[in-house]
């Protein structure tokens, strides 16, 4: 069963070699209790090692039921001492933070055994070696003797082939050495038993078979046994420890060192404590500035104007290159004493969107959810007129800043009007012929406004009254103009044209003010009117007398003049001879026209496409989602065909974040310069935890653990201080939140800054655990590569 043939061991220490066993050959037979002999020096310990494969030999072979082991690889090795081998040591060599159960069950574990079949053959060896009442105790709580029997039963848990026994007596009484032998001659019974002994007369009497060594060579055997050729199929079943197991080991150990454990993670929580503070802070900010944002910048809205200007600074910096003929580099402040014309006109920051009908029913088709509103600055001038009861005069809508509020959402939510101007007096606008004046902060009216609407602008109040109810007419194209010689001129009969059927009645109902929330006021102090208005204004004038005739003209119909591209002022209330003005406080891009065929014919309602599209968006998380919308509708066109537009919020929000971050990234560099060291300690630590298991290395190398196993005990070991740091840093980190809140509200008066996001925390106990990890990495790679034999003789 097992053969022995010619096996040499040297050892090398510097230039001295020692033969410990020369070409040593013995058989032995399946069941039988040999005991082996020999003075100190002689070769004993060292064959039994080779024997239970904790050692390998030089030269020769090692037989097991008939397969060599002469190319075993190291798994092989640890597979061979898990199945076939059961070791017992004069110092018995037992786990001391396991259970004799966990000791018993160890063997049995690296070779997979279920749960529920380890415990039940751990207590039926126990009991075999008179153990049965003792299961529960700890190898502390035992005699030498009865430690003894729980390595036997350690020894035969795993069924194996062979029971090496070194010493078992030697640190036991003679009683208690022939209760042992008595156990261990019964166990022989039915296995191979080598005993190593100095003890001659034991092993006469006990020992089936006497092999004497002297020198490293067999110098009799009392009972040889002839060689044969086996070949009954040796199977090794290769063993495994999980990370449980592994877990379990280092935590049993752990436990034993409870405070040296704590201050060790509470020493290397101090990185994690200092880190899980800055994010709290960073996140409390961050909440504060976003619901600064929200509030104060969820009435920014969404720009998007037929003349869009690019803000991309590298585009700037090229083009700033190209008109002086520099570098990127050497374009800013040179030092010549020059200028450099340029064509403004020629600005390729400046990208012209391009309204088409499919864009404005891409616009329409938005997700109304999302909107508070949207409004349309369009180029038509309304052809407007008061009366005082006596005269009609045509009304400057320049004067009046004749504005378009947003549309309130079509699914009944609260829209940006009602949402972000109260109502000091009268109603909001319901329907299209709805005025509303719109009043500042401080519920001021521009004089002109007022003046432009024939009140007393001089007056200290006017009271609400006075105003809710005034009525003003549009006055459709072909009753305001009338055709004289070819050319169009205002019909001088205002009151008859004032007074007629088709001019259309619109009423100030409502007085609005920006509310306190508000930090964009989107409409200006003026009267603002629905777009629906001038949508039906459009759509009557497009089959107007006066837009007939200038389309056909390359001249203006008014003035007889040849259209030269002039650019104009919308804000020049004579620049276009009478036809008074329309404009938007939102964007300076309105600010010039230029006075085209095609923009006089808007201005006469000829065409009804907006200049400016204004969004408002509900939330900031709508327009996120509404500029996603946006930029899909620019996937696969090229640039000429893109729609840009202008969010401003985005540009605020951005900066701040990018602030907040660069402050925390600075902060939490400085804080983990600790876990740095924090993970030099834990290297440390670890390593003085191999050095106290070395011991407990060399057994469970001896029951079949491989190296990977031994690494992954350590591993183990340094994932609990990790967990256990990372957790204490995380609780330590969110208790000192209560008083830094309570410190930053005295200073700042803002309550709750300091406030630890979960997904911050989960992640901060994951770093913390694989920075331990990494710091016993080589701790445990020192420990998988101990000697098993010199493992078991350290103290």
């Amino acid at each position: 069963m097992l053969q022995v043939k010619n096996i040499t061991k040297r050892y090398t220490t510097g230039d001295f070699t020692q033969k410990a066993l020369d070409t040593v050959s013995l058989n032995f037979r399946k069941s039988e209790f040999v005991a082996i002999l020999g003075p100190s020096g002689s070769g004993k310990t060292t064959f039994l090692n080779i024997v239970g494969g904790l050692d390998h030999y030089d030269s020769g072979d090692l037989i097991i039921n008939g397969k060599s082991t002469k190319h075993f690889e190291e798994s092989e090795w640890d597979a061979y001492r898990n199945n076939s081998i059961g070791f017992v040591f004069q110092s018995y060599n037992l786990i001391s933070h396991l259970g004799i159960v966990d000791n018993v069950e160890m063997g049995m574990t690296l070779s997979g055994i279920p749960a529920s079949q380890k415990r039940k053959r751990a207590v039926e060896v126990l009991e075999q070696v008179g153990l049965g009442e003792h299961i529960h105790k700890k190898p502390n709580q035992l005699s030498g003797g009865q430690m003894q029997r729980v390595a036997i039963a350690r020894a035969l848990a795993n069924n194996p082939d062979i029971i090496l026994a070194d010493e078992p007596t030697g640190a036991l009484d003679t009683q208690t050495s022939m209760q042992i032998l008595d156990l261990i001659k019964k166990v022989a019974q039915s296995k191979l038993v080598i005993m190593v002994t100095h003890n001659a007369k034991l092993a006469n009497k006990y020992a089936d078979r006497i092999v004497q060594f002297q020198d490293g060579r067999v110098v009799s055997d009392s009972k040889p046994y002839e060689e044969k050729e086996l070949h009954l199929g040796y199977l090794l079943k290769k063993t495994s420890m999980n990370f449980f197991t592994a877990l379990k080991l280092s935590g049993k150990n752990i436990a034993t060192k409870k405070w040296r454990t704590f201050l060790t993670a509470f020493a290397s929580s101090m990185g994690i404590i200092g880190i899980a503070l800055i994010l709290s802070l960073s996140n409390g900010f961050d909440k504060r500035i976003n619901e600064f944002e929200t509030d104060t910048m969820s009435g920014f809205p969404i720009l998007i104007s037929q003349s869009a200007r690019t803000f991309d600074i590298e585009t700037m910096r090229e083009q700033q290159s190209e008109m002086l003929g520099t570098s990127a580099e050497g374009d800013k402040y040179p030092d010549a004493e020059a200028v450099y014309p340029y064509d403004a006109s020629e600005d390729s920051l400046v990208h012209a969107n391009t309204f088409t009908q499919a864009y404005l029913d891409y616009i329409e088709e938005m997700d109304v959810s999302l909107l508070s509103g949207i409004s349309y600055t369009r180029l038509v001038n309304m052809n407007i007129l008061k009366a005082d009861g006596t005269t009609v005069k045509r009304v400057d809508t320049a004067a009046l800043n004749f504005t378009a509020y947003p549309a309130e959402p079509e699914d009944g939510k609260v829209g940006y009007l009602k949402s972000s101007y109260d109502l000091l007096a009268g109603h909001y606008p319901q329907e299209m012929t709805d005025l509303i004046l719109i009043v500042d902060r401080y519920n001021k009216v521009d004089m002109s406004i007022l003046e432009a609407l024939g009140m007393d602008a001089s007056a200290a109040e006017i009271d609400f009254e006075d105003i809710l109810g005034y009525q003003l007419k549009v006055i459709p194209n072909d009753d305001f103009y009338q055709q004289i010689d070819g050319y169009f001129t205002i019909n001088p009969d205002l009151k008859n044209i004032y007074d007629g059927d088709d001019a259309i009645t619109i009423t100030i109902t409502g007085i609005l003010r920006a509310n306190e929330n508000t930090t964009l006021e989107a409409i200006s102090p003026g009267i603002a009117y629905s777009d629906s208005l001038s949508r039906y204004f459009i759509e009557n004038a497009q089959d107007s007398e006066i837009v007939a005739a200038q389309k056909e003209a390359d001249y203006n119909v008014l003035t007889g003049e040849i259209f030269d591209n002039e650019t104009v002022t919308l804000t020049d209330n004579t620049a276009l001879s009478g036809l008074g003005n329309t404009r938007s406080n939102l964007s300076s891009s309105l600010s010039t026209v230029t006075l085209t065929k095609e923009n006089m014919l808007s201005m006469l309602g000829a065409d009804g496409t907006p200049y400016l599209i204004t969004i408002y968006p509900v939330d900031f998380s709508a327009k996120e989602q509404i500029t996603e919308y946006l930029n899909a509708w620019n996937e696969g066109k090229s640039d000429a065909d893109t729609i840009l537009y202008t969010d401003l919020a985005a540009t605020f929000t951005n900066l701040s974040g990018s602030i907040m971050d660069a402050i925390t990234i600075v902060l939490i560099a400085f804080a983990a310069i600790s876990l740095i060291v924090s993970l030099i300690m834990v290297g440390i630590i670890t390593y003085i935890s191999v050095l106290e298991r070395t011991r407990e290395i060399g057994v469970l190398r001896a029951l079949g653990a491989r190296k990977k196993d031994i690494a992954h005990v350590f591993n183990a070991e340094t994932f609990i201080v990790g967990t256990c740091s990372g957790l204490l840093g995380i609780a330590l980190g969110y208790l000192l939140t209560i008083p830094t809140n309570t410190i930053l509200y005295n200073l700042t008066n803002i309550e709750n800054i300091a406030q630890l996001n979960p997904l911050h925390a989960v992640g901060l106990v994951v770093i913390s655990v694989l920075l331990t990890m990494l710091g016993g990495m080589i701790p445990a790679r020192i420990a998988a590569r101990k000697d098993p034999v010199e493992a078991l003789r350290a103290e």
